[in-house]
């Protein structure tokens, strides 16, 4: 499961969601696809469940939708704004 660090506040917004990084004042901005996929993270879906959503309700490649979702998780956890939840 993944969560965000204790020092990311995270906000919604009607494009998207916003997350700043309190030990550094860095905003990072998320679309509407990039906040789903995030929430989904959040609430406990697996990557895989996610991609799978993503194929069915949106026009996109499962492949595609694979590749999105893993590179988002990727770059969210190496800019230290998402942890491994224990």
């Amino acid at each position: 499961m993944t969560r965000l660090r204790t020092d990311v506040a995270c906000c919604p917004t009607g494009e998207g969601m916003v997350l700043l990084d309190e030990r550094n004042g860095r905003y990072w901005q998320l679309n509407a696809t990039g906040a789903t996929v995030l929430q989904a993270l959040l609430d406990g879906a697996s990557p895989q469940q996610i991609t799978d959503r993503l194929a069915a309700t949106r026009p996109v490649l499962r492949e595609r939708a694979a590749a999105d979702v893993t590179a988002l998780l990727d770059r969210l956890t190496r800019c230290g704004l998402v942890v491994d939840a224990p």
